[in-house]
């Protein structure tokens, strides 16, 4: 895929607002994207992550501000710079009474696909979201997950430089939330991928940037590293059925501080690296009974917390 512009830009959000009701759902919303970078926008529902989406996207007008997809303001030119995006909303666009061959075909009709280059393009994005074996299979057949991967392939059979995705891994279970981010991954290789999510996990793995909305307004922007740095201390909650040494586990490599959460489990927290194996040795050990042992996962109040605390 080459690059659409000298600086590698794909993506430029210029302070774009967007009004309903004399409510600005998005207020002074900026940030530029490169060509093989991964952004997240994180945030509650309501966050306005949705609205930011639809105006980069094409599918609504700011109020105010300018949406350019390699350069290109996507209100004057909006075919040329919708050409460039490959989008899936949160409401997957899917016809479910159509095979995944025949759904694929219409999506790279409207893209002005050749049959050649059509045929070429349906058999590569088969193969990348893991469609391959299930090309004849009836949409609406599918498991939620495949549904998920047909929606993405239509999102990039014309090899769009952004692809935006709205929610992409809701309603999933376990194992096609990690099919679908390792997907996202493949994705920002080389393209510019903006996906949208409530889930901080989900931003540390596939994320180069974050932009963290709250009520419309960017609350953070930078890069994932330095929001890794803002979320340095984690907490293992772990419960034990007989008593334990508190003092063992607190002079533990990495453990910053130990709390009850009830008479039998405990909030370990610590830095760097986890503790999770040494607790496990000490409760094998000392036949302290180890019936739980989980990380405890960082809310977006937390997230929230920390940062309007540092500014």
């Amino acid at each position: 895929m080459k690059s659409c512009t000298v600086n590698n830009i794909t993506v430029e959000v210029d302070a774009i607002t967007r009004i309903y009701e004399d409510r600005k759902v998005v207020s002074e919303l900026s940030f530029t994207l490169e060509q093989g970078k991964a952004l997240g926008l994180l945030g509650a529902n309501g966050a306005g992550k949705t609205t930011t989406m639809r105006m980069i996207a094409g599918h609504l007008a700011p109020s105010h501000g300018a949406v350019r997809i390699c350069g290109i303001d996507i209100l004057r030119k909006p075919t040329e710079a919708k050409a460039l995006i490959g989008y899936l909303p949160e409401q997957r666009p899917l016809y479910k009474e159509l095979t995944v061959d025949e759904y694929l075909e219409i999506a790279a009709s409207f893209h002005r696909l050749s049959s050649r280059k059509a045929k070429q393009s349906i058999a590569l994005v088969k193969e990348r979201c893991g469609l391959t074996e299930v090309g004849r299979r009836v949409i609406e057949q599918l498991s939620n997950g495949f549904q998920q991967r047909v929606g993405i392939a239509q999102a990039i059979i014309h090899s769009p430089m952004v692809v935006i995705l709205d929610e992409p891994t809701v309603g999933l279970d376990p194992i096609q939330i990690r099919q679908i981010r390792s997907l996202m991954r493949d994705i920002a290789q080389d393209a510019s991928l903006i996906f949208s999510t409530h889930l901080l996990p989900e931003v540390e793995m596939v994320c180069d940037d974050v932009q963290i909305l709250e009520q419309g307004k960017s609350l953070y922007q930078s890069d994932i590293e330095t929001l890794k740095q803002h979320m340095q201390t984690r907490a293992l909650v772990v419960g034990f059925k007989r008593p334990v040494n508190l003092q063992a586990i607190t002079e533990l490599q990495h453990v910053v501080g130990v709390d009850y959460k009830n008479e039998n489990t405990l909030v370990v927290q610590y830095q760097h690296a986890s503790p999770a194996e040494e607790i496990v040795g000490l409760a094998v050990k000392n036949n302290w009974g180890l019936f739980l042992i989980s990380e405890q996962q960082t809310s977006l109040e937390d997230v929230f917390l920390k940062l309007t605390k540092s500014e």
